[in-house]
């Protein structure tokens, strides 16, 4: 199982020392509601913790809240409220809209104003060690104390000067000093340390949190690509010179971005929530799932509501492959068919279970390859095609061999969208299909056009399916183990 670490630059064989995998993730801001590339990032997090376990590897997985920043301020400020009513309100956001997009909770969530004394004690073990520096009250990490400073983003001198430029001070020892921590403005949030009223910069927060968490070194740290350089690189920067240990982080995974047009979504530009998508455009959040998994993790991916839109078509067949086994498998056991032999399905039903291990095996080759999750989507794709047309040349008999074939595509089908965490039932819009009631009437009048179609009555068969689609919306497939209806979508 091959991963690519952004530290050496190439894919290297996924080994650990101890189980379980200790995987960090640098969390949400929570400044506002979650945005798409909020939800690429932790879908994309979401998928390589399922795969590794799914491979046999045990994770513990962390992932941090920065509930205080200087964006939170600027956000509590433009709604009037507290930062720490705005971090609260768009935390729980977070959650709603991860909980829908199938996204796994944390075994660990942290917060950083439940760190401050970590944060103060590591700081002030970096100004001991000879690797930071105080200012009137602010606190400074000395980027030339740690002489492998670049090696994650490979930048060379300049660029790292430019990047710099986001922490302005002329006092700094070196322009690419960074703080650790920050003396109080009039106005913000502040908690004592041995320096004077403050609040800690934003790179030690992760490096104090994983530390506290996992130890020395962490196996797996994710991220955007967005946070290589600056916040990854001073992360190694800080928590090597603290513990002495590297590297801090074994394999670094970082997600390429989600952009409008050129543009990455940001909260300080264009965004699309992920609420609006799920609730606005009334898209399946199993299909909004299937296709931020759609590209490599680590391409950029421009936003394409006409791709969304195709995958929520391709999602679809594979859900209606799925009810169409589960149908076919209840239709059997209820006329007790599976008894009967059927020689000549025998061939079909032994082509299919051969394509299965086939297809697994490409599955696992794609994933195993730095989770290659658009290749395994398209073994998915194949998947769903042999089962149909196994499906459909069905007769109205079906053999043991044709019932153990439709189970073990069913059970393959189920094993490699559950691995992805994609859901093939769409448990948001079954709140809103027809209520019992209405579900019996159509029942109804589906037992009477088969009635009719058996007493070779056309007329009022076709009377029965023109009123199915006019009073409830329904579509009538008929097959030979019976006629299927569905809902349409308006």
């Amino acid at each position: 199982m091959l991963i690519y670490n952004t530290e050496t630059g190439r894919k290297e064989e996924f080994t650990v020392a101890e189980l379980p995998v200790k995987m960090y993730v640098c969390g949400l801001t929570p400044k506002n509601n979650p945005h798409l590339g909020h939800g690429r990032l932790f879908v994309v997090d979401d998928m390589a913790r399922r795969y590794l376990e799914y491979r046999g590897f045990p994770v513990k997985y962390a992932q941090n809240f920065t509930d205080i920043d200087d964006k939170i301020i600027a956000a509590g400020q433009r709604e009037g409220i507290e930062p720490s009513v705005a971090a609260r309100r768009y935390t729980e956001a977070y959650f709603r809209d991860m909980d829908r997009l199938g996204v796994r909770r944390a075994d660990v969530f942290t917060y950083v104003t439940d760190y401050i004394p970590q944060i103060i004690e590591m700081v002030q073990g970096l100004i001991e060690r000879g690797h930071a520096y105080v200012l009137d009250g602010d606190v400074y990490f000395a980027v030339p104390s740690f002489p492998t400073y670049g090696r994650l983003s490979g930048r060379d001198a300049e660029a790292m000067l430019a990047g710099a430029r986001i922490e302005p001070d002329e006092r700094k020892h070196d322009p690419r000093d960074f703080a650790l921590w920050k003396a109080a403005k009039p106005g913000e949030p502040w908690w004592e340390s041995p320096w004077g009223r403050g609040r800690p910069g934003w790179h030690i927060e992760c490096s104090t949190m994983a530390m506290s968490i996992f130890g020395d070194q962490v196996d797996i740290h994710g991220g955007g690509s967005d946070l290589i350089f600056p916040h990854h690189e001073n992360e190694i920067a800080q928590s090597e010179s603290y513990s002495g240990v590297a590297p801090f982080a074994r394999y670094w995974l970082h997600n390429g971005m989600l952009s409008l047009s050129n543009d990455k979504m940001a909260h300080s530009g264009a965004f699309v929530t992920i609420g609006s998508v799920l609730d606005g455009d009334k898209i399946p959040a199993p299909a909004l799932r299937t296709y931020l998994l759609g590209q490599h993790y680590r391409a950029n991916l421009v936003f394409s509501p006409e791709q969304l839109n195709a995958t929520v078509v391709r999602w679809r067949r594979w859900a209606d492959a799925r009810a169409t086994v589960e149908r076919l498998l209840t239709w059997a056991e209820e006329r007790q068919d599976a008894a009967k032999q059927d020689a000549s399905g025998g061939a079909a039903a032994k082509a299919l279970t051969d394509r299965l291990a086939g297809i697994k095996a490409s599955f696992l080759a794609e994933m195993d390859d730095d989770f290659n999750t658009s290749g395994a989507l398209r073994e998915i794709d194949e998947l769903t095609h042999h089962i149909n047309e196994y499906a459909h040349g069905l007769g109205e008999t079906l053999s043991d061999e044709a019932v153990n074939a439709l189970r073990a595509g069913l059970a393959m089908l189920d094993e490699l969208t559950g691995v992805l965490g994609i859901a093939l039932v769409d448990t948001e819009a079954q709140t809103d299909g027809p209520d019992a009631e209405t579900i019996a009437q159509i029942e109804d009048y589906l037992r009477q056009r088969t009635e009719a179609r058996a007493a070779r009555d056309w007329g009022e068969a076709d009377r029965i399916r023109t009123l199915l689609d006019e009073t409830y919306n329904v579509e009538v497939k008929d097959t030979p183990q019976g006629p299927t209806w569905s809902v349409r979508e308006n």
